[in-house]
């Protein structure tokens, strides 16, 4: 009760703060990123609690009134402005120096920390303001894309980095919670999952019905106590018999679903981040390790699992790399995949297949980026979590996106407990691919030749 009695206080306090806030400004300052800045500063040398949690909320409410040149422009100022304190940093520098000592390092750490830090810290007391900071993150992440491609402002990855370093602690694993969706779910939390699916459009009720709601299918989700009914990454599973090779089975409208006690084989076929403002901050290998874990324990005949997954970086690779192991031949062949139909002319489907296949094994084993990371982003998600590459499953989406953006071509990374540790490691530590003797078969024999002498001298 007195808890009770003592936030309801708080709350009050805080909305008759936010009142006299409002009756201080004009409608024009809530457009004028000076104004915000003074609030910023405010709430910085402030410390009252409610009186700072009323100025954080009134911080955030005008940074969303805020066009795209007045957050860049709060974003320049915070980069540029909000930094550590030079002085203080430079006298535990020397402190340091003179006699380093365990008091005198955790000087230097607090006095190195930026004051955006903590400004971003109090933003957070406000209510909603967790939510609020992500979106903020997300419009920052699209300023910094822009300015890529402009090659204009580079001073703001300072500033996304601190927000990240904060958000990473907030959106700790220990935080999340893993619920399973289903059609017993409340009714926004399924519109989001309509919303978000990012891999195979969900197009109505009915079609989300099919993936959630059959004794063969499973959701889960990570949700985070300060975003209520928010997911922040889920993902679709089908129960099978077997490894599935293709898309369309799996979501055919009439499909029979598979009888629970035949199922060996946990596919996991869409796996979808919600929020672009936590970008970088990595939620999808405990989520599928935790799935693992849930299907285990309640499936105990589950023995299988698997990805059934995209390529999305193949065909941009096929068409822009300049030291494809192909003939010219092969290469005239290879223009033949922005043919409308070709995947469902057979003779045609063939002869691109026996230049594709060895490519696509060349993509995965091979082809790197000038810093030596793996080109497809799939792929560096499900290696670096310790899968092994199974398969590569020939015209496995046929769908639009599918051919467009990996010549039809889908993967099965599989997930086996005893062997992520190992695999996990050596993709970390060598950048080495654990793959299936299906998958390096399909090297060409120069191809195989060569990358058994990389594995060597690794």
């Amino acid at each position: 009760m007195a808890n009770a009695f003592f936030s309801d206080l708080l709350s009050t306090i805080t909305e008759r703060s936010r009142t006299l806030l409002r009756r201080g400004s004009s409608s024009d300052a809530k457009q004028d990123p000076s104004d915000l800045l003074e609030l910023c500063e405010a709430l910085l040398s402030g410390r009252g609690e409610a009186s700072g949690t009323a100025i954080a909320r009134e911080v955030l409410d005008r940074y969303l009134h805020l066009d795209a040149t007045g957050r860049l422009a709060f974003f320049q100022t915070l980069a540029r402005d909000y930094g550590p304190d030079r002085e203080k940093l430079s006298h535990a520098i020397e402190t340091w120096r003179a006699q380093p000592s365990d008091d005198d390092a955790s000087d230097l750490h607090y006095a190195s920390e930026p004051r955006r830090q903590e400004l971003i810290r109090r933003l957070n007391r406000a209510p909603g303001g967790t939510s609020d900071l992500v979106s903020m993150r997300a419009d920052l992440l699209g300023v910094i894309t822009r300015d890529k491609k402009d090659k204009g402002n580079k001073d703001l990855a300072a500033l996304d980095r601190d927000i990240v370093h904060l958000l990473s602690s907030w959106f700790n694993r220990g935080f999340l919670v893993l619920r399973r969706i289903d059609w017993s779910s409340p009714a926004n939390i399924l519109e989001k999952i309509i919303r978000y699916e990012a891999v195979h459009e969900i197009r109505d009720w009915d079609d989300l019905r099919r993936r959630i709601d059959p004794v063969d299918r499973r959701c889960y989700a990570f949700f985070h106590p300060a975003l209520l009914d928010e997911p922040l990454i889920f993902v679709e599973v089908a129960l099978t018999e077997q490894i599935p090779g293709a898309i369309a089975p799996l979501l055919a409208e009439d499909r029979s679903p598979v009888a629970i006690e035949r199922a060996r084989t946990a596919v996991f076929y869409s796996i979808s981040n919600t929020q672009r403002g936590l970008g970088g901050i990595t939620f999808g290998n405990f989520l599928i390790k935790q799935v693992v874990q849930e299907l285990q324990r309640e499936l105990p005949k589950l023995d299988t699992f698997v990805t059934l997954s995209p390529v999305p970086g193949l065909m941009p690779w096929l068409k822009q790399a300049d030291d494809l192991p192909v003939s010219d031949e092969g290469r005239a062949l290879l223009d033949r995949l922005d043919e409308p139909g070709w995947a469902e002319n057979a003779e045609l489907a063939g002869q691109l297949r026996s230049v594709v296949e060895p490519l696509a094994a060349h993509y995965f084993l091979k082809a790197r980026t000038s810093k030596g990371r793996m080109i497809d982003p799939v792929a560096r998600f499900h290696l670096g979590n310790g899968a092994r590459l199974e398969r590569i499953d020939w015209l496995g989406d046929l769908s639009p996106k599918g051919l467009r953006e990996s010549a039809g071509i889908m993967v099965n990374y599989l997930y086996r407990l005893d062997d992520i540790e190992k695999n996990h490691e050596a993709y970390a530590d060598r950048y080495e691919v654990a793959a299936s003797s299906a998958v390096k078969k399909l090297l060409k024999p120069e191809g195989r030749r060569l990358l058994d002498m990389r594995l060597t001298s690794n």
